[in-house]
């Protein structure tokens, strides 16, 4: 519900439910190519987020399907309360970060939905307790870091007979030039400290 106030009407006060207050700004990342549009409300629940890398995959979204139709948004992502855009190369953000600032400012103020249909992600009960204790230590130590940046990290499978952990890589992190940086020189050295039969840390497609 947005605030209340009251509109005179034929000399008749009439409570009004007013606009919802909506604040936008925007935060740059380590990947030049996109940004991080931030909201003062949740548009996932915490530790949930979405990738979409085209149109096509936005059909459960109004909101990303709208954001597609400007000709320079090439990637959208969402996450708890912040949607980072990656847009082409031939454009500057100094451009077009005002417009769609306001374009999304203006779309939740409206209350317009966000998602068609959405579910939350769960947990794998079948999951050991090696892999627990992976997807814990991402989910306290990385994921906020990595969302701070825009983007979002999710645990994709563990073989155990390399030791090797399989990562998804989300929004910001998608193209950015310091991603493998990142991977290697953190999040595989912190597995590795905190669970020895680590011994490497991909990320998928990567």
């Amino acid at each position: 519900m947005g605030y209340i106030c009251y509109t005179v009407i034929n000399d008749r006060v009439m409570e009004t439910a007013a606009p919802k207050f909506i604040e936008v700004y925007t935060e740059s990342n380590p990947n030049p190519g996109s940004l991080k549009f931030v909201a003062n409300v949740d548009l996932l629940p915490p530790g949930d987020s979405l990738d979409f890398p085209n149109p096509a995959s936005a059909l459960n979204s109004p909101l990303v399907t709208d954001l597609f139709k400007f000709n320079f948004v090439h990637r959208v992502f969402i996450a708890s309360n912040f949607i980072t855009i990656t847009k082409s190369p031939d454009v500057e953000w100094f451009d077009v970060k005002h417009m769609l600032k306001d374009y999304i400012k203006a779309y939740l103020e409206e209350e317009r939905p966000i998602f068609r249909d959405f579910k939350p992600s769960s947990t794998d009960e079948n999951d050991s307790e090696l892999v627990l204790k992976i997807k814990s230590l991402l989910d306290e130590y990385v994921r906020p870091a990595v969302e701070m940046d825009g983007g979002a990290i999710s645990f994709h499978s563990y073989k155990e007979d390399t030791g090797t952990v399989t990562v998804n890589l989300q929004g910001s992190c998608s193209g950015c030039p310091s991603s493998t940086i990142t991977l290697k020189n953190g999040i595989e050295n912190l597995l590795k400290r905190m669970v020895p039969e680590v011994k490497e840390v991909i990320a998928e497609g990567v």
